[in-house]
């Protein structure tokens, strides 16, 4: 017994000398993109997080400057939460998050809660290549896929580095974060399955071509679509394929879900409706034209841009067409996919408009003239309209009016759709800089 006062004495010098064995998730620091470095990790590898990167101030450092060092998983806490209602906890957790491509199964783009106008940068990583997918954010990370490659997990608190997972080629593919898990594809065509966590591969499906389809979920699987003309429903635990649905054409847009109905847009220019349990045919509708925007859902609805120049509204239940908008003047085409929302409809066009529309006629509402040709899929948040042209130049608008209230310029073409959660906006450019954005931070007698 006179051991233990010896015995513990010793363990608090080693806890404080930092020698204390590593907890769960800890592993070697791996360096930041664009610093001096041994060779990249192999396809599937994962290197594990240097808080090094990014920053906490608006006026952030490149990737390697100093930041605030977060705990590792794991890691002690000095006092646990209060319990939380079920209720209270999912509403928390869905003002959060935006867990895939346009926010939720039915695309719809919208976001939960409400988004301030004073918004500045607060932190910016820098990847090693271009970024053209869209950013999800689950479980206090933003995930976001790499021209380099890589699928970077960022702390979205403060822009440091969690982990790097290697795929087999470039990622143009927006990830989808579902039950801890992060799924994505790549232009070798292979789609991956990521622990959310720790950045180790669960498993990876080969396609016969390149996937830039974002992957969304039903009740019993992934399903995404590849260049190699197919849709693909896999078990969300072991990859292993559920059903397949071959089309006429490369399959460019993400699918939407709602209950038993997946819909796809293909570039066949044919709009499906298929049954979440089999793959099955309800309708197919051709539009005409080549389709790259991914479909959104509500109110009984889908709506999808073409590039034949038009806006199209389909009854869900029937596949019969309820509206077409088409600009009287400007004869461009949509690649941005729609959000829908409380009775507004928005979407970019390559005629660098915003365009505004009322969901149950078409009705032109208003137009915001950008710098650009909008191929970004536009969010609704709030009062605000969020979009990004291909100029660089970030944008929220009054959802009424169309009227300006913030913009920003990033400086590089931008692809990417903004991702929104938590009070925050993260979006990636081609120049490989993601951004997170938030309201600017208030200091005794003025702001920051």
């Amino acid at each position: 017994m006179r051991r233990l006062p010896l015995i513990t004495a010793l363990l608090v010098t080693l806890l404080a000398a930092g020698t204390a064995p590593p907890g769960p998730g800890d592993a070697a620091a791996s360096p930041s993109p664009g610093s001096d470095a041994a060779a990249a990790p192999s396809p599937g590898s994962v290197a594990a997080a240097s808080p090094s990167s990014g920053s906490v101030a608006a006026a952030s450092p490149s990737p390697g400057g100093a930041a605030a060092t977060a705990p590792s998983p794991g890691g002690a806490a000095a006092t646990a939460p209060a319990p939380v209602s079920a209720a209270a906890a999912a509403a928390a957790d869905s003002a959060a998050a935006w867990p895939l491509f346009r926010g939720d199964p039915g695309q719809s783009g919208s976001a939960p809660g409400s988004l301030a106008t004073d918004l500045a940068p607060v932190w910016r990583f820098k990847a090693g290549g271009g970024i053209s997918a869209t950013a999800a954010i689950a479980l206090g990370t933003a995930y976001v896929g790499s021209l380099d490659g890589n699928l970077y997990a960022l702390n979205l608190a403060d822009g440091s580095l969690r982990f790097t997972y290697r795929a087999l080629g470039p990622i143009r593919s927006s990830p989808l974060v579902r039950d801890g898990v992060v799924y994505f594809g790549d232009q070798r065509g292979t789609l991956h399955a990521v622990d959310a966590r720790t950045g180790r591969r669960r498993f990876s499906f080969p396609t016969g071509a390149e996937i830039v389809s974002a992957p969304n979920f039903t009740g019993g699987c992934i399903v995404f679509g590849s260049y190699d003309r197919n849709v693909y429903c896999l078990s969300p635990a072991d990859g292993k394929p559920r059903w397949r649905v071959e089309t006429d054409g490369y399959v460019n847009a993400a699918p939407a879900v709602a209950g038993d109905a997946v819909v796809v847009a293909g570039c066949d220019g044919n709009l499906r409706r298929l049954r979440a349990a089999s793959g099955a045919e309800v309708w197919k509708l051709p539009l005409g034209g080549y389709i790259g925007a991914s479909p959104a859902l509500a109110a009984g609805r889908v709506f999808v841009g073409t590039f034949e120049n038009q806006v199209v509204a389909v009854d869900l239940a029937s596949g019969h067409v309820a509206w077409r908008y088409e600009h009287p003047q400007l004869k461009f085409p949509y690649y941005s996919s729609a959000a829908v929302r409380d009775g507004l409809l928005v979407v970019g066009g390559r005629d660098k408009l915003l365009h505004a529309l009322a969901p149950r006629t078409g009705e032109a509402l208003w137009t915001f003239a950008a710098r650009g040709a909008i191929d970004s899929s536009p969010v609704l948040v709030g009062d605000l309209a969020l979009g990004a042209a291909r100029s660089g130049q970030v944008f929220a608008l009054d959802a009424r009016s169309g009227k300006a209230l913030w913009q920003f310029e990033a400086g590089s073409p931008i692809e990417a759709s903004p991702a929104v959660a938590a009070g925050r906006i993260v979006l990636g450019t081609l120049d490989g800089t993601l951004y997170c954005f938030a309201a600017r931070r208030r200091q005794e007698g003025g702001t920051s």
